[in-house]
């Protein structure tokens, strides 16, 4: 991964001079992302009367027929009045000795001769890896559109993808984690795009003079643009209509009903082989996070697999092991299964501790890399920005990581409480009792697929980020196989109510994906990980963590300040004094209201949207994010237990004062 920006449609009066400065004063907020080297480009006013060339169906295609002397580019900058400037601030992963980016595109020809793509007619700086750009290129081959690109860069692929498909139809065509910005010289459009589900991070804002910026973090454009956003995943944002497309919309998204589809084992478990092995791809040493659950687990066993055959076949590259990682308080769950998980993978371990001084010490950097106040994704990231941070001085650059399998397979304990009911033979469509052994489907999982949906959609808020910016904070990648598109399409079209928790039957939660790899005859795992329970990374690096961070924030936050809380945070309204010192951190850094709405509004309960708040009476007064204010929580919080308690100090019993 790396860090973009662009700022687009500055005042006509802008010299080159001011641009380059401002660029490079904003891009280098991003220097953290990439540290490898930096790229900027100014670009001029696209010549008079170009046009984009529209295909017979009306789509906006790159196709045109300028000649090369038109092109606005030049060695030192640019012609004339500069009015768009993209920076790239690149982390070497791909190519690190001819990926430099802005990338632009390779002169070609055509059997006869014929120039089919000018040079430098097309400029792109991306953000993260296309696992199958080596598909793509003889795709496009195939398809009478042959490439030779002028680097290994992965990214370059998304030059020929845009002139033969358009914007949206390239984006279609990836397979990865993504997000880019491009400029078409002979026609001065530009856009920019954003993967399936936000994996990557990107902002996008407008400056108070009508410029444009695009950015992959919210620092680099904040004090310079009043309106800021989130760019919505698996869109494109254009210059010629101003505002976003959608260009992922897959089936199991637009169902009005449920997915039908029974779980096949076999198939779920080699879609998930697959999403592994297309992370693989690297040319610089990387590794495995490794905390010992179910997920994080499953990761490392595949890639150990995957990595022994490599080896094998003479194509090890840059490794021949495979390094794990973990991170926990002495003593903490997640250390002792690392352990046991690397011990039967056969990893080389690497576990990392911390004290609770050193995690307290970090959260305002943390706000300050996240750029959030929620509170289960700082709680979760800065155990995990500390171990990026010692994996950075390992010489590895890049990780792979079990993010999604939670939102996608029903992984939160909260599930455990999704409304279900007794199904028996007859009452369903083609089922037979004996489909599941004792265990009888429930006939309504409507509210479990509607939480699994909205999930999914809200990870760029939440699980992406965290994942993205806490090991990009010191240049790690983090790859997240559970979040491949194939591998999606396949779990979310599953029945759901092979997802429904039964406790008594067996079936904990992610029961499907634990039954797929449950092989006794080949163990990917060890039977006590394999059906670990769910363990949120915030509870599992020690459970004096979440404690700590509410002892402190009660020590450096007023009961007045607390109480005062919706004037001052009038949108938001910090709910627990541990919210309030991370929302007054965030304000410190971020002030406007622009920033603190990237962040949506809403109560949890171990990570649930607020829909699931209403499933169960028991989780009245428990909406924390942590696992154990869910009563399933081998170690749950007792009954005195009431998440509530800071706000029902601060407004008194019968008080009419201050509403939160």
């Amino acid at each position: 991964m790396c860090g973009i920006l662009g700022i687009f449609d500055v005042p006509p009066n802008t010299s080159q001079s001011e641009l380059r400065k401002k660029l490079i004063e904003c891009a280098r907020r991003l220097r953290h992302r990439g540290p490898d080297w930096s790229g900027y480009q100014l670009l001029s006013r696209a010549p008079e009367g170009a046009g984009l060339k529209k295909s017979g169906s009306g789509t906006l295609l790159g196709i045109g027929a300028n000649s090369s002397s038109e092109l606005t580019i030049s060695e030192g900058g640019a012609r004339g009045k500069a009015q768009h400037a993209i920076a790239h601030e690149r982390l070497a992963i791909m190519d690190p000795e001819s990926g430099a980016q802005p990338l632009f595109a390779a002169a070609q020809r055509g059997p006869d001769g014929t120039v089919t793509v000018e040079e430098a007619s097309v400029i792109v700086a991306a953000n993260g890896e296309i696992y199958n750009y080596k598909e793509l290129y003889a795709e496009l081959a195939a398809d009478g559109f042959a490439y030779a690109p002028k680097t290994g860069s992965d990214c370059e692929v998304l030059i020929p993808l845009y002139l033969k498909y358009g914007l949206e139809g390239a984006c279609a065509k990836l397979r990865g984690m993504f997000s880019f910005i491009l400029y078409d010289q002979r026609t001065g459009f530009y856009g920019a795009a954003r993967d399936h589900v936000g994996i990557t991070s990107l902002y996008i804002g407008r400056g108070p003079d009508g410029t444009v910026w695009i950015a992959s973090e919210l620092k680099a454009m904040a004090r310079d643009c009043p309106s800021l956003e989130q760019f919505k995943p698996g869109h494109c944002w254009r210059s010629d209509t101003k505002d976003f497309v959608e260009w992922y919309a897959p089936a199991w998204r637009a169902l009005e009903g449920l997915p039908a589809a029974p779980c096949d084992y076999a198939k779920l478990r080699e879609a998930f082989e697959k999403a592994v092995e297309r992370r693989m791809m690297s040319d610089v040493p990387w590794g495995v996070l490794l905390s010992g659950g179910l997920d994080s687990s499953l990761v490392a066993s595949v890639a150990q697999r995957f990595l022994k055959k490599k080896v094998a076949a003479g194509a090890g590259q840059w490794m021949s092991a495979l390094h794990s990682f973990s991170v926990g308080l002495v003593g903490s769950p997640d250390l002792a299964a690392a352990a046991k998980a690397a011990d039967h993978i056969g990893t080389i371990h690497h576990p990392y501790t911390f004290t609770l001084q050193e995690g307290l010490d970090a959260v305002a950097e943390v706000v300050h890399h996240l750029e959030t106040y929620d509170v289960t994704t700082i709680r979760a990231a800065t155990p995990m920005f500390l171990m990026a941070r010692k994996i950075k001085a390992m010489g590895v650059k890049m990780v792979l990581s079990g993010e999604g399998a939670d939102e996608i397979l029903a992984g939160y304990l909260y599930f455990h409480k999704a409304p279900d009911g007794a199904a028996k033979e007859g009452e369903i469509p083609n089922f037979k009792g004996s489909d599941l052994g004792h265990f009888p489907l429930a006939p309504d999982a409507g509210e479990l697929f509607a939480e699994l949906k909205d999930k999914v959609k809200q990870l760029y808020i939440y699980d992406c980020l965290r994942a993205n910016k806490s090991t990009m904070a010191w240049g790690v990648e983090a790859r997240v196989p559970f979040l491949d598109a194939d591998f999606l399409d396949v779990a979310m079209s599953i029945d759901p109510r092979e997802k429904m928790i039964d406790v008594k039957a067996g079936r904990i939660e992610k029961y499907i994906l634990r039954k797929a790899f449950d092989v006794p005859e080949d163990p990917y795992l060890p039977k006590e990980i394999l059906w670990r329970q769910k363990e949120q990374f915030s509870d599992g690096v020690g459970y004096g963590w979440i404690d700590a961070l509410r002892d402190h924030a009660e020590a450096h936050v007023s009961d007045h300040q607390f109480s005062v809380a919706p004037h001052r945070f009038a949108y938001n309204t910090p709910r627990t004094k541990e919210a309030y010192y991370y929302r007054q951190i965030f304000d410190s850094l971020y002030p406007s209201l622009a920033a603190a709405q990237t962040i949506p509004e809403g109560k949890s309960i171990a990570c649930s949207t607020e829909r699931a708040l209403k499933w169960d009476a028991s989780f009245e007064g428990r909406a924390d994010q942590s696992g154990r204010s869910v009563g399933v929580h081998v170690a749950a919080y007792d009954a005195s237990f009431d998440a509530d308690a800071d706000t029902k100090k601060a407004v008194g019993p019968g008080d009419v004062g201050v509403a939160f």
